[in-house]
């Protein structure tokens, strides 16, 4: 083992250095800076080399993570890219958003007593580096196939799955009903957290391997998805879950209350250098305003933490559960309260009052009772423990369920789930059409990107091995 791990004893854990709050309140630029190269190995060099890695194993990728550190340390750049690369798709990407906190650091074994290893920040580091140095390089098939797959969604499990096909020499065709490619990496996820030419860059990578994208084109619209069975020999629904969570509760339908997607879209689009009205008039400004956003995943973060750098003039998060059972990252949780966030933990809203626009969001106080189904406590309200919080725009981050897609595609025999999901047979990937498979949110539900990733991947093995044997098939037959 080489001389430069184990250093975790000695050397304390150094996050890359993060702006200032005052500083990152003003603008959407990434609040993290890179490693430099010193630091990096420093930091890599804290691996314990551990014999079971459960970083690896909390990784849903997988990803070789103590061997990618150690050659770090090593300043083995490049060997650390080829390793970091063959497990994900976008590690670039997978080191800014992922919820590493919850994932790979989380269950670092020197975690208890020494503070885990910054395995995110290392993995950004690397990839960046391997993007300056030009070993960064477009998918270049050994052998080009005939067969052709069609990808539904251009956001992380669609593209995943696209590179990984296009490897094995497929014609691969990504369709996607916006104007962009990345889907919620580009329209949900704010520039400080994961600026737009990171994943520009990564997308265009693509279509330089020879990824061809149809933007601008949904299904059942402009295209059936019969139409797209004819035109490819296998078809991939990577749509993702768009559909906004409501609420009932008094006063939900009155102005000035915006779902979470929505509210960061047009964020997102401003950033682009898009024209967005509901922006420029106001509507969708939460500058000078009192912003209340409800919810407590990373969405809600998102939302909070946007409203700060437009300029609101207060900014409260309402969550029905303590800070310990929140879904969102505990890291983003800090970052917002450095920036000005204020949290009411357990507290859910019964009610929004005002005339025609909202004017403030009525809460209860809430108590966790016994675990429910699920082994999380169930939140129940307090009799008399009303109170309201002052309120101009109120954002419902709620979380996403699944849009009907056999309606949207005109597919009625598209088999979903009771959830509205789309069912697969878990070992095929295949949906109750022949040759049209799924993967993503819309089979495991609203979930990380990096799930997304290692499911787009996994559903490129399966469709290589649908149409390896339609192959034979046709061959014996022949």
């Amino acid at each position: 083992m080489t001389d430069r791990m184990l250093k975790f004893v000695g050397t304390e854990k150094r996050m890359p250095q993060k702006r200032a709050a005052e500083d990152r309140r003003t603008d959407f630029g990434e609040i993290y800076a890179e490693f430099d190269p010193a630091r990096a190995q420093e930091q890599a060099g804290r691996c314990s080399q551990c014999g079971v890695p459960y970083c690896q194993v909390h990784c849903p990728l997988q990803n070789n993570i103590p061997d990618w550190l150690m050659l770090t340390a090593e300043g083995r750049l490049e060997e650390a890219y080829e390793i970091s690369s063959a497990t994900n798709n976008f590690p670039e990407i997978c080191g800014r958003i992922c919820p590493q906190d919850r994932l790979c650091e989380g269950n670092c074994v020197i975690e208890k007593g020494f503070e885990s290893v910054t395995i995110g920040s290392v993995e950004k580091y690397i990839t960046e580096t391997a993007f300056e140095n030009g070993w960064v390089k477009p998918v270049k098939p050994v052998r080009e196939r005939e067969e052709s797959v069609g990808i539904i969604g251009g956001g992380p499990g669609g593209l995943a799955a696209a590179e990984q096909l296009r490897k094995r020499g497929y014609q691969v065709h990504v369709y996607d009903r916006y104007d962009r490619m990345g889907g919620l990496m580009i329209y949900g996820i704010p520039n400080f957290k994961l600026e737009k030419e990171v994943v520009e860059r990564r997308s265009a990578l693509l279509a330089e391997g020879g990824v061809h994208y149809h933007a601008n084109t949904e299904i059942g619209r402009d295209v059936t998805l019969e139409e797209l069975r004819a035109r490819h020999s296998a078809v991939l629904i990577a749509t993702g879950v768009y559909k906004a969570r409501d609420m009932q509760c008094p006063g939900v339908g009155l102005d000035g209350i915006y779902p979470a997607l929505d509210y960061l879209t047009a964020s997102n689009r401003k950033g682009l250098g898009d024209d967005v009205p509901e922006l420029d008039n106001g509507t969708l400004d939460a500058k000078g305003k009192k912003v209340v956003v409800i919810g407590g995943g990373d969405t809600a973060m998102d939302c909070v933490r946007t409203a700060i750098r437009q300029g609101a003039a207060a900014v409260t998060c309402v969550y029905r559960r303590d800070r310990t059972n929140m879904p969102g990252s505990q890291r983003e949780v800090a970052n917002a309260e450095e920036e000005g966030v204020t949290f009411e933990w357990l507290a859910a809203p019964e009610a929004f009052v005002g005339d025609a626009t909202v004017d403030g969001v009525r809460c209860q106080r809430i108590h966790l009772g016994v675990p429910d189904a699920t082994g999380r406590q169930t939140p129940q309200p307090i009799d008399g423990s009303s109170f309201t919080i002052e309120c101009d725009m109120a954002i419902k981050a709620l979380g996403f369920d699944p849009e009907d897609l056999p309606g949207l595609f005109g597919a009625e025999e598209l088999k979903v789930s009771r959830w509205g999901t789309v069912a697969i047979d878990f070992r095929t990937m295949m949906t109750s059409l022949d040759g049209v498979f799924a993967a993503g949110d819309i089979v495991r539900g609203a979930s990380l990107v990096v799930w997304a990733v290692r499911d787009g991947r996994d559903a490129a093995d399966r469709i290589h091995d649908y149409l390896t044997a339609e192959a034979e098939t046709a061959l014996s037959a022949a």
